[in-house]
């Protein structure tokens, strides 16, 4: 069906911009003048009759706080109470989800208690307000009548969402509210795991989940394959949560976050080693079966902040917290570390080093062996895993200074880390780690355009081999192979193949999460998929400004406009001085159809990153828009076209198809590296509609159609 156009009138509604696409049609923000508030308009399909109608008035009868309402129904088209926030996503804190948990059931059983069922109860149909509130959207449109096969649509087709839906929902016998009872059941599964309890029908027939972390019993309970053995009305079930609250069913399991050991040191430029010791810290807790780590960039958020330790739990969500202070002098090390109890601040364990230099490996496995053991967190039968590789002191000093370059994120950084990990590999030539980084900084080079793909390429390869020679399992160094190979080789049962290898370790990083997202998921329009590793990326790293960016790309990429906005500028509160969050909001903003309001977060990320060609052609695209062409040419001759990044994307917002496809053809050919990451993107509808995308398409062995 065509698009309605910004200010396109619907009676007293005026459309505003579009905010996504479901099953049912496209959504759209409006206002209502007649009453002067924001709604929100689903263009369905196409047109329904008078018993859809009667069924939309039923369920506007509803009113319920944790409903989306329905204000008005038209031949093609629902009004709705138009909501702030974002798709229901886990892994959340236990309280929380029970929270949520209890206000979702709540809503269904108002609309059971009215004869209509949901049927298709799932994550995306769930928002979460600005203020925490959840809010059921799509809500059935069917009201269970005596003798209606209440597993059907209007148009006797099977209504539901395959991993949601219970069993005799799929096998297409009568539905009660038991249905809707397995349907939250997989809904609070996802809340509480992070992942899906079914991948699709076959699993939802023939599989039995694994337990979710907490509240195992009343989840399974739900998940019965029998009707006759789940909870038999959703009361029952939102009265086992409200018991959860005041008496768990589980405990959460125990948490840490490693502060940045303070450095003591005479030198201050000695913060490299205190910075690195914490790090291995918490690389080695990451082995430990049953015990859940921060990140490093969410716990150095609060370096040199002087925060209250429980405050700093609070906001990172942990248990305990490990903080301690390093003092070199000459070849002596003295480290001292203290765990800390998060709830009252009490200490549980310290302890001082008084080591050399050369000790420092055996400091660090000594803290991390004793801070498991002050935690009793009980091992699944093995010892924590060995350092593969103990390098040289010289090497791995020359090692840290590389990877503290390497997380600045701007060129002059990158071009410091490559000699240091250079260093690092001329003094241990048989170490891992130094190779997988190297590559990583040659494939951002030439990602960014900052240096040619064609040069930048061979040598991340060639680094990711050498790490994998030395450590068969290096998890880093497989995804930069996963992420090579769909970028520039567009070999994608290889780059599956190097993402499963990178995520077979008990406990791969967080960057080899956000790497799979954005490399492999994105572009092959695996949005929800994208977005839910995301979510567990940033549950491990909660205040990293790059995780929430990356997954505001993902919102962006699956039109859904408004959490894009929202997820950046929570990237934004985090580290307002890097280019992403300022671009994303532009482009969110942008594809939106609120190009005036992209102007402003564009020539931010334009000043910070002027160097990056995607944002200059970006920012030149939205000027010639707004009827600026001589500054946007101005701009745009300032920019190498040896760089090609972004110049498909000018092309495009100036609604110049055509030369659209030639560039992208032409990045295609040169193997730039961002070629792919749009290629299923929502917003370029218009160009997979050209009769030259099937070629670019083929190019990239991708299908036809995304």
């Amino acid at each position: 069906m065509s698009a309605w156009a910004n200010g396109f009138r619907l009676g007293p509604y005026e459309i505003l911009a579009p905010i996504g696409s479901g099953g049912m049609g496209e959504v759209w923000k409006a206002r209502d003048t007649r009453l002067g508030r924001i709604v929100a308009i689903k263009r369905l399909k196409e047109p329904h009759g008078e018993r859809f109608e009667q069924e939309a008035r039923a369920v506007a009868a509803l009113n319920h706080p944790n409903i989306c309402q329905i204000h008005d129904v038209g031949p093609d088209y629902l009004v709705l109470e138009y909501i702030e926030g974002q798709p229901l996503l886990g892994p959340l804190a236990l309280q929380e989800a029970i929270r949520l948990a209890i206000q979702i059931a709540s809503a269904l059983e108002e609309a059971h208690g009215r004869g209509i069922l949901h049927r298709d109860l799932k994550p995306a149909n769930i928002l979460v307000t600005t203020k925490g509130t959840a809010k059921l959207l799509d809500f059935g449109l069917a009201k269970p009548m005596a003798g209606t096969d209440a597993t059907r649509t209007l148009e006797g087709t099977i209504s539901g969402t395959p991993a949601y839906m219970a069993p005799e929902q799929i096998e297409g016998k009568p539905c009660d509210a038991r249905s809707d009872v397995f349907s939250f059941g997989a809904v609070l599964y996802e809340m509480l795991a992070g992942k899906r309890a079914f991948d699709g029908m076959a699993a939802v027939l023939r599989d039995d989940p694994k337990p979710p972390p907490a509240l195992g019993s009343i989840v399974l309970r739900c998940l019965a394959k029998q009707p006759g053995q789940r909870f038999q009305t959703i009361a029952e079930v939102k009265a086992a949560l409200e018991s959860a609250i005041t008496n768990p069913i589980e405990k959460p399991p125990p948490s840490i976050a490693v502060l940045p050991f303070a450095n003591m040191s005479r030198d201050a430029d000695d913060e490299y080693f205190s910075d690195g010791l914490a790090e291995e810290i918490i690389n080695a807790l990451t082995q430990v079966a049953g015990l859940r780590v921060i990140a490093r960039t969410s716990a150095f958020a609060f370096k040199g902040k002087n925060e209250d330790v429980r405050r700093i739990a609070e906001t990172l969500g942990v248990t305990n917290v490990l903080e301690g202070s390093v003092r070199r002098a000459g070849n002596r090390l003295r480290v001292t570390a203290q765990l800390i109890h998060a709830t009252d601040g009490t200490h549980i364990w310290s302890q001082r080093y008084d080591r050399e230099m050369t000790d420092v490996f055996a400091v660090q496995d000594e803290i991390a062996a004793a801070i498991v053991g002050a935690l009793q967190v009980k091992l699944t039968g093995k010892p924590m895993s060995a350092r593969p590789h103990e390098p040289n002191l010289a090497a791995y000093e020359a090692f840290l200074k590389g990877r503290q370059q390497f997380y600045k994120l701007s060129p002059e950084a990158y071009v410091r880390g490559v000699d240091y990990f250079q260093q690092a590999i001329a003094l241990d030539p048989q170490w891992a780690d130094p190779h997988a980084y190297l590559g990583r900084i040659h494939f951002a080079l030439g990602y960014f355009s900052l240096r040619p793909a064609s040069e930048m390429i061979p040598l991340a390869r060639a680094e990711a081999r050498k790490a994998l020679e030395l450590l068969p399992s290096e998890p880093i160094a497989h995804a930069l192979l996963g992420a090579i190979a769909a970028t520039h080789d567009f070999d994608w049962k290889e780059a599956e193949e190097q993402f499963r290898l990178a995520m077979a370790s008990e406990a791969p990083p967080p960057d080899v999460h956000y790497t799979f997202a954005l490399y492999y998921l994105l572009p092959l329009g695996r949005f929800d998929e994208a977005i839910q590793v995301q979510a567990k990326t940033i549950a491990q790293d909660p205040l990293n400004a790059v995780w929430r960016a990356r997954r505001s790309l993902s919102f962006l990429c699956a039109e859904m406009y408004e959490p894009g906005i929202a997820e950046a500028r929570k990237a934004l509160e985090l580290d307002d001085k890097s280019f992403n969050p300022h671009f994303l909001i532009a482009l969110n903003y942008f594809f939106q159809g609120r190009p005036a309001k992209a102007r402003e977060p564009a020539e931010e990320a334009f000043r910070i990153a002027p160097w990056l060609p995607a944002v200059g052609r970006f920012l030149a695209g939205v000027l010639t828009q707004a009827g600026e062409k001589d500054r946007a040419g101005k701009l745009l001759a300032t920019i190498p076209e040896t760089k090609r990044g972004g110049m498909a994307m000018y092309h495009f917002i100036c609604s110049e198809i055509d030369a659209a496809i030639d560039c992208y053809e032409r990045d295609i050919e040169l193997h730039l590296l961002g070629a792919t990451l749009w290629a299923s993107a929502g917003f370029l509808k218009p160009l997979r509609a050209h009769p030259g995308w099937p070629k670019l398409a083929k190019m990239m062995n991708l299908p036809g159609t995304v």
